[in-house]
């Protein structure tokens, strides 16, 4: 096991390196001069090369690319170009609303999704399927932002029984919870058909085999069959569907952290486009690229945890 976590993780150090290095160009190849963007075209020529010099935008492309590596390896992420204060003090007082927004809407589509997608499954062709895929169409066919829209009128404007916007006191728990319920439900409905869906077809594939017609044929409770033999060797699918979308609530995060007004990286990347601070965008796409491999990552490493034949090939 320890030579298969090596081996993902060696494999992760040149992918990290290509997805840094195509943020690095990504930023320096659009369109316009990052000093002229963030001083304004009324700039004089002075103040602009000044600015070009203390971004280091005057010297060649390689010499930049290795201060930008160099940077990110003492953690670095470099100073607003708008405030003046370091991106990583920015990025640490929002990162924890982003990720506990993420994780609550993951635990919410694993919790209800994996059990309807089983229930959807074992009653094939039944009412509760029939329910259980027009759920999962209309989870899969709704933007975040507008379903978090809807959610917002009926719990907080007709029923007020949530708040509008604010994400609540980290100091105190209960608030903090009660401010992400609608936010987190907003993105666990979204991940919610995308695992019942996924589930379901897995589950529909296994129910099939020969060994769990053989289990049944044992005489095993219906319970174990189902459990123990069918959705522990359906899990792969599962998790593989778990960890795309995971990155994918990520980026709806954003969204969803401007329908609620919620502080998070989100709000902080769309702040940055619209003030054009080019230092500040290059670290928070940085932040994200970086959040991408880990669950890539997480999510080769939980295959060989849950199907051991995967570490030897």
């Amino acid at each position: 096991m320890i030579a298969y976590v090596v081996r993902r993780v060696a494999l992760t150090v040149p992918i990290l390196l290509a997805v840094l290095t195509l943020v690095f160009l990504l930023v320096r190849v659009a369109p316009g001069d990052p000093a002229v963007a963030a001083l304004g075209d009324l700039a004089s020529r002075e103040a602009v090369e000044a600015l070009r010099v203390r971004m280091g935008l005057d010297q060649p492309l390689w010499r930049q690319y290795v201060q930008f590596l160099a940077g990110l390896g003492r953690g670095d992420l470099g100073r607003s170009l708008i405030t003046g204060v370091p991106v990583a003090q920015q990025v640490g007082s929002v990162l924890p609303h982003t990720l506990q927004l993420t994780f609550a809407g993951v635990l919410i589509g694993i919790v209800f999704g994996a059990p309807l997608g089983v229930l959807t499954a074992l009653h094939r062709n039944r009412l509760l399927d029939y329910l259980g895929r027009t759920f999962s169409l209309a989870g899969l066919s709704v933007p975040a932002f507008y379903l978090g829209i809807l959610l917002m009128l009926l719990f907080s404007i007709q029923l007020r029984w949530f708040p509008v916007v604010g994400a609540g006191d980290f100091a105190d728990p209960l608030e903090n919870l009660y401010y992400l319920v609608l936010p987190a439900l907003t993105l666990g409905l979204i991940m919610t058909a995308y695992v019942t869906r996924m589930t379901r077809s897995a589950m529909l594939n296994i129910l099939g085999e020969d060994y769990v017609r053989t289990a049944r044929s044992k005489g095993l409770v219906e319970r174990r069959v189902i459990y123990t033999h069918a959705f522990r060797n359906a899990l792969i699918p599962i998790i593989s569907v778990v960890g795309i979308h995971a990155i994918e609530l990520i980026g709806s995060a954003v969204m969803t952290e401007i329908v609620f007004s919620r502080p998070g990286l989100g709000r902080l990347l769309v702040g940055a486009m619209m003030r054009r601070d080019y230092i500040a965008l290059q670290s928070i796409m940085v932040i994200y690229a970086g959040f991408v491999v880990l669950l890539n990552l997480v999510t080769d490493l939980s295959y060989g945890f849950i199907d051991p034949r995967i570490r030897y090939e």
